[in-house]
């Protein structure tokens, strides 16, 4: 396989503002270089309204980084980019007609030949087919369902998703088998002996609840319990009474912050079970500052596994780039800002190389031979490689606990030790 080393070069973005010109808001548009020669175009897309909206807007700025720390272009070519929403206002998250009509979109688009995203597994789960026909590579910082690129989840996966019997799509965030072992981990660590298990039921929330289960089962943990919440319900004080009675030593919720995650740990606390007597543990999916105020006090004391590294973890390069994106934007740093960086720089990355053999605009194939032949990559998350689902080979992931109303690092773990 060949190989694909980067030399991160991080300069002072201020300069290089200047040479792409990007506007602000839901969907926008920017290109980049010197213009007047061959330009290639790459778009995002990612949930820019809702809960999740200070997340994705810190990603959307990382990846205009990673362009305009390349002058725009690569390889001679100049890079347009656009970001994508596939939020609507009426769902307050992503929506499937959206991320649909998105992917129509690029996909019909000939000069389009990047795709980065998407942010949810549900919506992957409606594009990775359409753009899987188009022949547009993807690549994703933050889709976990481990469906998507290995069996372990429904049965006619991974392989319902790529009608052409061909891979385009890779991610540079672990699945979640790898976070279903990670908090089953945490639980054997706290002594917990019994579970009860909630899911959203939706393609990242019940497929990480299972991965979880098995993980827990393996661990020897008892699952006294597995339910499945309606995610637009008032109040799940019913279902959390009928939980206390189980006793169990901890709930274990996989679902996103936008299906009511606040109000269950909520209602489970005014069941009588504290977090410090009955442990709550969720998934990257509620790793939004947003949970903090929508949850309150009761948010003290949970724990919360994300499928990489906080930022006081990353790599030098990944320092570096903490660095240069805060002397440049006003928002903070979130858990994915420096994924959707570490994908753009991957994507720019391949359509240099691709570029350079075909001495000029490439093909979308060899854009996607280039993203699978990812290798030995170093980046803000240290040095890893793409495996043949498109799978990224870091194995450490790591836990928060909300303390004092806000997150702090509790522990890493590295699945290569379990």
């Amino acid at each position: 396989m060949r190989k694909a080393r980067r030399v991160t070069t991080l300069v002072v973005a201020g300069l290089l503002s200047a040479l792409l010109v990007v506007g602000c808001g839901g969907a926008s548009n920017g290109g980049g270089g010197s213009g007047g020669g061959e330009s290639v175009k790459i778009v995002s897309d990612l949930p820019l309204q809702g809960a999740n909206r200070a997340q994705t807007t810190t990603m959307v700025n990382a990846i205009k980084l990673a362009i305009q720390q390349r002058d725009g272009e690569v390889a001679g070519l100049q890079i347009d980019y656009e970001s994508l929403d596939d939020a609507t206002a009426q769902a307050g998250q992503w929506d499937p007609a959206k991320c649909a009509e998105n992917a129509q979109q690029a996909a019909q688009d000939e000069a389009v030949i990047g795709w980065i995203g998407p942010f949810n597994s549900g919506c992957a789960a409606t594009q990775i087919p359409t753009l899987n026909e188009a022949g547009l590579a993807m690549v994703s910082p933050a889709n976990t369902y481990i469906g998507l690129t290995k069996p372990g989840g429904e049965p006619d996966e991974p392989d319902k998703y790529y009608p052409t019997g061909e891979r385009n799509y890779a991610r540079v965030i672990v699945a979640d088998d790898k976070q279903g072992q990670a908090g089953a981990a945490l639980m054997q660590q706290e002594d917990v002996q019994s579970v009860y298990i909630l899911d959203d039921k939706e393609t990242y929330g019940k497929g990480l609840a299972d991965q979880f289960q098995k993980a827990a089962e393996e661990q020897g943990i008892e699952v006294l319990g597995r339910e499945g919440i309606d995610g637009s319900a008032s109040n799940y004080r019913s279902l959390m009474n009928k939980v206390a009675q189980a006793e169990p030593d901890a709930v274990y919720f996989g679902g996103i912050i936008e299906n009511n995650a606040a109000q269950l740990i909520k209602d489970k606390v005014g069941a009588g079970m504290p977090n410090d007597e009955v442990l709550f543990v969720g998934p990257d999916g509620i790793f939004v500052d947003e949970l903090l105020g929508q949850a309150g006090d009761a948010a003290n004391g949970i724990y919360v596994t994300f499928g990489g590294l906080p930022e006081s973890e990353l790599s030098a390069e990944g320092q570096e780039f903490v660095e240069t994106y805060e002397s440049k934007y006003d928002d903070q740093i979130q858990p994915y800002t420096a994924y959707a960086y570490e994908a753009a720089n991957v994507m720019l990355d391949a359509i240099e190389r691709a570029a350079e053999d075909a001495g000029g605009v490439p093909e979308r194939q060899a854009v996607i031979e280039e993203v699978f032949a990812t290798e030995d990559f170093e980046g803000v998350l240290g040095t890893w490689s793409f495996d043949e689902d498109g799978d990224t080979s870091l194995t450490e992931l790591s836990v928060q606990t909300v303390d004092g109303g806000e997150f702090t690092l509790d522990r890493v773990v590295d699945v290569a030790d379990l």
